[in-house]
């Protein structure tokens, strides 16, 4: 007896990138004696058996209901508008990592029923693929070519390949194509130029380049010297503007003092009608001590000129107008010779 039937898939697991579509098939044949109402159901099963099938979608008297499962809503449809036809395959949109799981097809027709599984597994595709040099790029050194991918489903191969010149790598190269490191020994600057790295996996690829410019050695000597010599002669340019800035302040600083400072062991200037009695009074009491014998020839006569205030001034020598009236020999008498201002005849004393 002949009853309904699924046509067997050529392959039972398939495999997709994220973000692309995937369509599940499920084509059946119905028989005469397949009386029923005819159901086709998908079931997700989880990959722990602890948990239950999940029903995603379903076609049942003639209606379609895809609101079963929220985390594909608006993802799943039937490839066939209408599986009254024999077509109950399913399309998914957008594939998202999650997606990944077993699909069971079930159709059912009373009293025929058959199902059918498939495995998908969603797969994302290398992206943000990085490439970096490790090492000195001089004249005999190792330098290390590195190239990875920050996303992309397992197992990732890496492949390099040189874009400028020549287009073969180096001979002395040695790629790791599960790291994606390119070992380039002894560095030549023959080996300057773009490397390209291009990472794979089953679903998609990426790629990332890199310059390499191999050059002589640095002369680090030079380099250290020089940098020594710079440091000191910054040094001392920075300490010669320190010592003229604190020169210069302690310069405005004693300026300053001076200004503002009062001494007080200094006594004020005489007047000068001071100095004219102290000189008027000494003279006076000279002319007191002589005897009335020496006095002959001169008259009381007051002073007509008051001495300048130069007389009292301390290291300088007053000059005197020599005296018209010789004066007598002391020197007999034993009394120390005295000079006597002498009266001119207007009356001034000279």
């Amino acid at each position: 007896t002949k009853s309904l039937s699924i046509t067997p898939v050529e392959q039972p697991m398939v495999e997709k990138a994220q973000g692309d579509k995937v369509t599940l098939p499920c084509t059946f044949v119905l028989s005469e004696e397949d009386e029923g109402p005819l159901d086709i159901e998908w079931v997700l099963i989880p990959a722990d058996n602890q948990k239950k099938e999940q029903v995603i979608i379903l076609y049942a008297v003639d209606r379609i209901y895809n609101h079963y499962y929220s985390a594909m809503a608006g993802r799943l449809q039937f490839t066939n508008p209408d599986p009254r036809s024999g077509d109950g395959s399913l399309d998914i949109l957008n594939l998202m990592a999650t997606d990944t799981g077993t699909y069971q097809c079930k159709v059912k027709k009373a009293p025929g029923v058959q199902s059918q599984k498939i495995q998908l597994t969603v797969l994302v595709k290398p992206a943000r693929t990085k490439c970096s040099i490790e090492g000195s790029q001089e004249i005999g050194k190792d330098v290390t070519l590195k190239c990875a991918s920050q996303e992309g489903s397992p197992l990732l191969s890496y492949n390099w390949r040189r874009v400028s010149g020549r287009q073969e790598l180096p001979a002395t190269s040695m790629l790791n194509k599960n790291t994606g490191e390119l070992l380039l020994k002894n560095a030549s600057q023959d080996y300057s130029g773009t490397y390209s790295c291009i990472a794979s996996n089953r679903v998609g690829t990426d790629e990332c380049s890199v310059e390499l410019n191999v050059t002589p050695p640095i002369n680090t000597a030079g380099i250290i010297a020089g940098a020594i010599i710079g440091t000191l002669l910054g040094l001392s340019v920075l300490a010669f503007l320190v010592f003229c800035c604190c020169k210069k302040h302690r310069e405005k600083k004693y300026e300053k003092e001076v200004h503002h400072d009062i001494r007080e062991d200094v006594p004020p200037p005489k007047s000068r009608s001071s100095t004219a009695r102290s000189y008027i009074g000494s003279n006076r009491s000279s002319l007191g001590s002589m005897s009335p014998s020496n006095m002959e020839g001169y008259t009381k006569a007051p002073y007509s000129q008051v001495p300048s205030e130069d007389f009292e001034r301390p290291g300088q020598n007053a000059t005197f107008a020599p005296s018209k009236v010789a004066a007598p020999n002391l020197s007999r008498m034993g009394a120390v010779p005295v000079m006597i201002p002498a009266q001119s005849k207007d009356g001034s004393i000279v």
